[in-house]
């Protein structure tokens, strides 16, 4: 039996990596599913493979999460075409990892711009709405990163742990309110994530890697695990690491 039959899930960052996997599994659940992302062409190509391989209803939404209009419309695009929204999946997100000595200013801003604004551009667009009918669950990407922070990773860890600290924050703001709140922290995960690094010297420290990355999967499992739980469990935290190399 599908466990999400007759749900809807929207997806952010669906384009490629964790959020792609996550979409799959969702739908492989039941879910309907809403994909977000700027690359539009991406996500129609990710739909027809969602349609072609699960018994479910996809519907593609270009979304950029630093615009609170867009994040604000997906929803309402949602709610139009399925009725409601059940699951919200924040997991727009950019690693632009530097060193602060390099002085990647620009780059801080757009992390904070989509790691941080973009997630509560998410919480603001499905939370009412989830209140309403007091039912819903927002899960919320964050980082290893956003539980310690490693040379590089200053302003990036910055940004997921106020993704943890958000998500702590609503887990008891809404504990008695039938939304639920789950925070995923992936560790290295073999996605497009790496290749918009600019920073030379992290560049080379990543070539010396001493365990093998998680594939996206691995994270799209996690989520699948928590948003089927019955309702009365709520799986507040998931950390998944990968292991290192013997």
């Amino acid at each position: 039996m599908a466990t999400l039959a007759k749900q809807t899930a929207i997806i952010t960052g669906a384009s490629s990596g964790i959020g792609k996997a996550i979409a799959h599994h969702l739908a492989e659940e039941g879910a309907n599913v809403v994909l977000a992302a700027r690359r539009s062409e991406k996500l129609k190509e990710l739909a027809d493979e969602i349609k072609s391989a699960h018994n479910t209803e996809v519907s593609v939404v270009e979304t950029d999460v630093t615009k609170k209009e867009d994040v604000e419309n997906l929803v309402k695009e949602a709610v139009d075409q399925f009725g409601h929204v059940d699951i919200f999946v924040n997991n727009a997100g950019v690693m632009l990892l530097s060193f602060l000595k390099n002085d990647h200013v620009d780059e801080w801003e757009q992390m904070v711009d989509v790691n941080i604004k973009g997630v509560l551009y998410g919480i603001h667009a499905s939370l009412p709405h989830m209140l309403e009918r007091e039912q819903g669950h927002i899960v919320n990407v964050s980082s290893v990163a956003g539980h310690e922070v490693f040379p590089s990773s200053t302003v990036y860890s910055a940004t997921k742990y106020a993704v943890k600290a958000l998500s702590m924050g609503m887990e008891k703001e809404l504990s008695r309110s039938g939304v639920r709140v789950t925070n995923v922290s992936p560790g290295a995960v073999d996605t497009e994530l790496t290749d918009h690094i600019t920073d030379g010297d992290v560049i080379d420290m990543f070539k010396d890697r001493s365990m093998e990355p998680l594939e996206a999967d691995d994270i799209a499992r996690a989520v699948a695990y928590a948003v089927t739980q019955p309702s009365y469990v709520n799986v507040n935290e998931v950390i998944v690491r990968p292991m290192h190399k013997k």
